[in-house]
């Protein structure tokens, strides 16, 4: 009688190693827009990457599925890759090219950093002397921006200098007769950006408090789409850092703006990624 053979029990991790994952992929602006729809969830196979994901979805949309050259992707709140891995619950948002402004070629040097923060001396290991025990205000709201309490979040006693920076809706762009603007956000990974480039900065300048609050929502001509105000001993670092905010924003953090003007309506942005804050001496 030939000996019965008994089948071994599959490890753990091979009996799991098929189950199927189930991720949700977030559009924004315009992809969302042409896609008409602005979430969807997706089911893969064990192993599915942000790729996998993307292709799926784009099959899904009741609308067009046509990304940007310049599109970006976030995994859980972080740029990632599109060849990343994903886990069961995971939320892939696409990143369209985010709200703008001039661009920066001409305030880097010739290795690609910015001049100020090249130029600003170094506080490595130190952080802003002591300072990073202040938090950071940070708000994204739908209602009107008054930058007057929002300026004394970041009075200190210890500081002689605030620097308040309004961004105003302005009535024309390029040649357009603008009506107004409507900003969309991405509002957990935005608020997290701009913790980050808050910290960057505090790392760069002898700062003291740093209060930020953006509108979404529609923003009419005149009306205030972003107040920012940064606390100093002295003046200069808090101006430098004010601006080095201003330009951070526009790379890294995920806010964008719609144009209405007379005849149509146009995304305004540049393209924004997980590139590193501008190298040089810390300041």
């Amino acid at each position: 009688m030939p000996p019965i053979l008994k089948r071994r029990p599959k490890p753990k991790s091979a009996q799991t190693a098929a189950t199927p994952v189930t991720v949700t992929v977030r559009l924004f602006a315009g992809v969302r827009e042409r896609a008409r729809a602005a979430a969807l969830s997706v089911t893969l196979p064990s192993g599915g990457t942000v790729e996998d994901a993307l292709l799926a979805a784009g099959k899904g949309v009741p609308g067009e599925w046509r990304l940007p050259t310049q599109v970006m992707i976030a995994l859980n709140g972080e740029y990632a890759g599109r060849d990343a891995r994903l886990s069961d619950g995971d939320e892939i948002a696409v990143i369209p090219p985010v709200s703008g402004g001039a661009r920066r070629r001409a305030t880097r040097n010739g290795r690609g950093q910015d001049a100020r923060a090249a130029s600003a001396p170094s506080l490595q290991g130190r952080g802003s002397r002591g300072r990073s025990r202040l938090r950071p205000h940070i708000r994204l709201t739908d209602r009107p921006l008054d930058p007057a309490p929002i300026a004394e979040q970041v009075r200190t006693e210890r500081d002689g200098a605030i620097v308040t920076f309004l961004g105003v809706t302005r009535d024309h762009n390029d040649g357009r007769r603008v009506a107004y603007l409507e900003y969309e956000a991405y509002q957990p990974m935005a608020e997290q950006k701009i913790a980050e480039i808050i910290a960057e900065m505090k790392t760069r300048w002898d700062i003291g408090g740093v209060a930020v609050a953006h509108r979404t929502g529609r923003v009419d001509i005149g009306e205030t789409s972003m107040v920012l105000a940064v606390s100093a001993a002295h003046r200069r670092p808090a101006f430098e850092a004010a601006l080095y905010f201003v330009d951070r924003l526009k790379e890294i953090v995920p806010i964008w703006k719609k144009e209405h003007y007379e005849g149509g309506t146009m995304w305004i942005g540049e393209t924004p990624g997980s590139k590193p804050p501008a190298a040089g001496r810390k300041a």
